[in-house]
């Protein structure tokens, strides 16, 4: 199939076009990025050589007329003007931020802009959603964050043990998480050796996202309380989820619901015994790592979950949601191991 990525000097487009490079059954035929036109791929993306004498095109809607399907990796608010003019016939993975929520009124107070509308929701992961992603033509992936925090509290929320509409997350992200456009705060003299939360007081634009997805779970109202925090390393995120037990259970009884809730999902790992997520274990693959333990003491929940923010958190989670709409085999061109330290 030919294959276009649009927005693909970015980071997350750069690990599209890593993924890609290794994909039986997509060639990528079209490499669109904007103000970057005309520079060669490996001058903003050096380790991939593959592309060795190749060059970014114009973002044009006749040139993505030509693909099968589209990657589109563009700023929210980017990607909503470009879909009305694509031949509905090709199949297109938005990791932008467009399309992926179903209440308006979220949008305007998140995001604000034009409301797009919503897609199919790209979480595999979720019940359901596997079915509805392999019908649809366009898809939304989920943002990264919202994509750890939901997987971490689904199974619980599914058997009925947390107060859904009473969850805390702090989770911290690497650089990466926040693009490629140069700002003072994420130099790396600013960066390096701290940790600083952002976004504070529960403005974070992915909280209406995960309210959304685990409301799909609950089959009621879902409320998180989000603090969000920038990580002096370049690339993951790793998670703490935590909720009041509505119901009581031992951290083996939590466990044993987890895994029975994840058992035929292949790039979803619980660890075994004491072993915790560790973000260096899970960068450049589609792998979701998590631990679940009962703090007895507060009687509540407690849930640690990793992923990479550009793997699972974008890029390899688009391929995977790609292979879906395909038909081919989910995890093709993907990995569960990640790289390690």
């Amino acid at each position: 199939m030919k294959i276009g990525v649009v927005g693909a000097s970015g980071y997350s487009g750069g690990e599209l076009l890593r993924l890609l490079a290794g994909h039986p059954s997509f060639e990528v035929s079209y490499i669109a990025a904007g103000s970057n036109a005309g520079a060669l791929v490996t001058d903003l993306h050096p380790h991939l050589t593959s592309y060795v004498g190749k060059r970014f095109s114009e973002t044009e809607v006749a040139m993505m007329n030509l693909c099968e399907l589209l990657f589109i990796a563009l700023p929210h608010g980017q990607s909503a003007s470009l879909i009305n003019q694509l031949n509905p016939k090709i199949r297109v993975v938005d990791l932008g931020a467009d399309f992926r929520l179903q209440s308006k009124e979220s949008w305007n107070k998140y995001y604000g802009g034009e409301y797009a509308g919503s897609w199919v929701y790209g979480l595999a992961e979720i019940p359901g959603q596997r079915e509805e992603i392999a019908k649809a033509m366009r898809v939304a992936n989920p943002g990264c964050y919202a994509t750890v925090i939901a997987l971490a509290a689904a199974p619980a929320i599914a058997q009925g043990y947390i107060d859904s509409t009473d969850i805390v997350v702090v989770a911290a992200s690497g650089t990466t998480g926040a693009g490629r456009k140069a700002t003072t705060s994420l130099l790396a003299s600013e960066v390096m050796s701290s940790l600083s939360s952002y976004k504070f007081g529960g403005v974070h634009q992915h909280t209406p996202e995960i309210e959304e997805t685990l409301s799909r779970v609950s089959g009621g109202e879902t409320r998180i309380s989000f603090t969000p925090i920038l990580a002096p390393m370049p690339r993951g995120i790793l998670a703490t989820v935590t909720s009041t037990l509505t119901k009581s259970g031992s951290t083996e009884d939590l466990y044993s619901a987890y895994l029975d809730f994840f058992k035929d999902e292949p790039f979803v790992s619980l660890l075994d015994d004491s072993a915790l997520p560790r973000t260096s274990s899970v960068v450049g693959s589609n792998s979701v790592q998590i631990q679940v333990a009962v703090d007895t003491h507060t009687n509540r929940l407690i849930v640690s979950a990793a992923i990479d923010n550009l793997g699972k958190g974008a890029a390899s989670q688009a391929i995977q949601n790609a292979n879906i709409m395909c038909g081919f085999e989910e995890g093709l061109g993907l990995s569960a191991m990640g790289l390690g330290a």
